[in-house]
């Protein structure tokens, strides 16, 4: 059903390695893994490709990360125009949830329930349980 479409990403992005898998993925530096047929393939193609050519690879926090992916769906936005893929703000937002979720539930402490911040290497802390002291 996506042949021409993805006939002309191949020949656009030959640079790249593209091969099928479970769910949609950048695998730097350079492997683009197509997810499943799905009424928004083209869209989330253009969104993986777009960590391609952003280069991105690793990030220290989960902030990074989230920012990272909100590069790529500007970026793909920025490719749909010119590959008249439609844009689904709804999935675009959907898939933006479902890292936001993984932050909000990744920075709650086990034990008390609180907000932990993470630090630039990565590691979550708790105010409460750790007792951080903050100077006036």
């Amino acid at each position: 059903m996506y042949e021409a479409f993805l006939t002309k990403i191949k020949n656009d992005f030959s640079n790249y390695r593209f091969i099928d898998g479970e769910k949609f993925a950048f695998r730097p530096p350079k492997t683009i893994v197509l997810g499943p047929e799905e009424p928004f393939y083209e869209l989330l193609t253009l969104h993986e490709i777009s960590h391609a050519i952003l280069k991105h690879k690793d990030f220290r926090t989960d902030a990074e990360r989230l920012k990272m992916e909100n590069a790529a769906w500007d970026k793909a936005r920025e490719l749909a125009d010119e590959y008249g893929v439609e844009i689904s703000e709804m999935i675009i937002q959907r898939e933006l949830d479902t890292y936001r979720d993984w932050l909000h539930k990744k920075s709650r402490c086990p034990v008390c329930g609180l907000t932990r911040f993470q630090t630039p290497d990565g590691k979550y802390h708790c105010p409460r349980c750790e007792n951080f002291v903050i100077e006036a």
